[in-house]
């Protein structure tokens, strides 16, 4: 009984150095959904800002600066507009951020979205 007793004495910081070297893989799998996230909301922003260019645009407004107003303040959208016919289609372009900054290039999201051209006059 003595003897059990002395090796659970030597047992007992095992379970925290185990912890402890799992730990890293815990923080890289978090940081991964996190950044998984921001995905997902860049090409979220890219598509609103898309849509709120492509309305400015078909009313004769200013599809830029509405396109690159409609995105949060962290993100920046530029904008593409084309004319075609009776329709403007307008592409938005978000870089998407990094959980880290200066580490990783994740590239940008695309998004467009196309209206049709209001002809009626002011």
């Amino acid at each position: 009984m003595r003897h059990a007793h002395a090796r659970r004495g030597r047992d007992r910081g095992q379970v925290a150095l185990e912890y402890l070297g799992f730990l890293p893989l815990l923080l890289l799998v978090a940081l991964a959904a996190v950044q998984l996230g921001l995905i997902a909301y860049a090409a979220q922003q890219a598509g609103t800002a898309a849509r709120a260019g492509a309305r400015s645009a078909s009313l004769a407004g200013d599809a830029q600066g509405d396109c690159a107003r409609a995105v949060s303040g962290r993100l920046d959208a530029s904008c593409r507009v084309a004319y075609s016919g009776d329709e403007v289609q307008v592409t938005s372009t978000v870089d998407i951020p990094s959980v880290i900054p200066g580490i990783g290039d994740f590239g940008e999201a695309h998004k467009t979205a196309t209206m049709p051209v209001d002809h009626r006059s002011p």
